[in-house]
């Protein structure tokens, strides 16, 4: 998997951030949270190319696991759903980050933002996993 330039950016803003103060957050808490999307836009859209290489009957198979619904051969479902649960894995983590900072921001709590940090970073591994997961489902180049 290749290092996205916007994820590395962000990760070391945060470790950055771990040590702001309220008033830093309070007048950085924008370019934070555009430094973020951009992360995590570029994961989104590495994750969607990733996906695209694989064989059409695994993209059918994580589709249906989507769509609540089955039927593929037993290998490719267990794969698909092996991503599936890093994909969601990632996501969750994600969105408790931003409640973080959400309510971080509403409390004018550093501390709260301290730990919105830590948790992007680690939502971002966990996308970084999960891509990587699903690149090993790629067949090999001929």
């Amino acid at each position: 998997m290749p290092q996205l330039r916007e994820v590395e950016e962000a990760k070391a803003l945060m470790a950055e951030a771990t040590e702001w103060s309220v008033m830093k957050w309070l007048r950085e808490k924008k370019s934070v949270r555009k430094t973020a999307d951009r992360a995590n836009a570029a994961l989104d859209e590495l994750s969607k190319r990733t996906k695209l290489l694989w064989p059409e009957e695994l993209r059918a198979a994580y589709a249906a696991l989507e769509n609540h619904a089955a039927g593929s051969d037993p290998k490719t479902l267990n794969a698909a759903k092996q991503v599936k649960r890093a994909d969601e894995e990632a996501l969750r983590a994600r969105m408790d980050a931003e409640n973080t900072f959400d309510e971080a921001e509403r409390q004018l709590s550093a501390r709260m933002a301290r730990e919105g940090c830590r948790k992007a970073i680690d939502s971002w591994e966990l996308h970084e996993k999960a891509i990587r997961l699903a690149e090993r489902l790629i067949p090999p180049q001929r």
